[in-house]
């Protein structure tokens, strides 16, 4: 064979062992009812997926497809990079307890160039939140999407409705990129946190919109390197790096940014906020920047005194260090009189804090500002004045 055919036949060869392949899960039984039960489907969809050497494109055409508990897994996957794109919209069972027994409605794990976009999530959650403020004995419940242990994932709109607890979650990921997220939950529901990221690094959280009944992105310890921009919120409980220190080994918060957000409503803006009890965790070099409030509750707070119910930790002060925050261009609207509330351990005061072109207002007079063990240093236009 003349060396310019094997050329070809190489080249052919090659085009073909790198054509993508795409599963359509309704040729694996799916039905876009809303009624029929598409676990299955999709379970098998990913089994050929997993089994596959080329790319893989998983699609989730229009429709709405009923969805219980399920685990994408990527542990015995050929290749670890699949594309999952969604059109339609996955719903959980009406029955709260057939997902709300499990941590996690939907999970991907183990995998490395992962991406997801596109689609709505709906859990259906209200039925379970009504359960819970009835005080009657209810599940936990599920958070709607996970992704864990995973490397280089790529998750772009994605729209979270009506989740039973956590929206989504990133927990012991490397490199995630998050963008055009939309989370829509009632702002009485409870613990239906945004986005929360822990035990992960270089995640960044960017163009995305979060009305839910808990913060809007809540961050927990192990998380180093997280950017997170022109991000709106409300309603919900702001941005939260915590609550820190519920463990009393615990890895530490640092290298996080959160710049050009909007918060309108909320209970809390930008927050950092540890347990009042013993722990080696801290919080550091964090930068609160360029964030408008509209009516916000509590614009900027530390809280160290954090104990919900009074439980397990009267009497107690934070062990978490928290140092090198800094709050700059923050404007807007208090709905109470305190702007800005420094509340820090009496063990480990609050240190390097920098407030600058902070104006923030109440009733159209400046807002003020409540300092506790917490020391820093200001500059530029200050509304309210500081009292570090």
């Amino acid at each position: 064979m003349p060396s310019s055919h094997l050329l070809i036949l190489l080249f052919l060869l090659s085009i073909s062992l790198s054509s993508a392949q795409t599963y359509n899960i309704l040729s694996y039984g799916a039905k876009p009812d809303g009624k029929t039960d598409s676990t299955k489907a999709l379970t098998d969809v990913w089994a050929k997926a997993c089994a596959s050497v080329k790319p893989v494109t998983i699609l989730v055409p229009k429709g709405r497809f009923l969805l219980s508990r399920i685990v994408f897994d990527g542990t015995k996957c050929k290749r670890k990079s699949v594309i999952v794109r969604i059109q339609g919209t996955l719903v959980a069972p009406s029955d709260y307890r057939v997902i709300g027994k499990g941590n996690y409605w939907i999970l991907f794990q183990h995998l490395d160039g992962l991406s997801v976009s596109g689609g709505v999530l709906d859990a259906q959650g209200a039925s379970l939140w009504s359960c819970k403020k009835s005080g009657k004995n209810c599940p936990s419940g599920a958070t709607n999407i996970g992704f864990q242990s995973s490397s280089n994932l790529v998750i772009s709109g994605l729209t979270s409705l009506n989740s039973q607890m956590f929206h989504v979650a990133i927990n012991g990921c490397r490199n995630v990129k998050l963008e055009g997220v939309k989370v829509s939950a009632d702002g009485n529901s409870p613990n239906t946190d945004g986005i929360h990221v822990q035990s992960s690094s270089t995640v960044s959280i960017l163009n995305s919109k979060i009305s839910t009944g808990d913060d809007c992105v809540s961050v927990g310890p192990g998380t180093n390197g997280l950017w997170i921009e022109n991000v709106a919120c409300g309603p919900g409980h702001g941005i939260s790096i915590g609550s820190l220190g519920k463990e009393s080994v615990e890895d530490g918060v640092q290298n996080v940014t959160v710049k050009t957000a909007t918060f309108t409503g909320t209970e809390n803006g930008v927050r950092i906020k540890s347990w009042a009890r013993p722990s080696n965790g801290f919080a550091k070099n964090i930068r609160f920047q360029h964030c408008i409030m509209n009516n916000v509750q509590n614009p900027i707070v530390i809280d160290q005194n954090y104990c919900p119910g009074n439980e397990n930790c009267p009497n107690q002060v934070s062990g978490i260090k928290i140092s090198d925050i800094v709050f700059f261009d923050i404007h807007g609207t208090s709905a109470t009189q305190v702007g800005a509330k420094f509340d820090c351990s009496s063990k480990k005061p609050c240190t390097g804090i920098r407030i600058q072109d902070v104006k923030l207002t109440y009733r159209n007079k400046p807002a003020s500002t409540d300092c506790s063990h917490a020391g820093g240093s200001e500059a530029g236009f200050l509304r309210p004045n500081s009292c570090l």
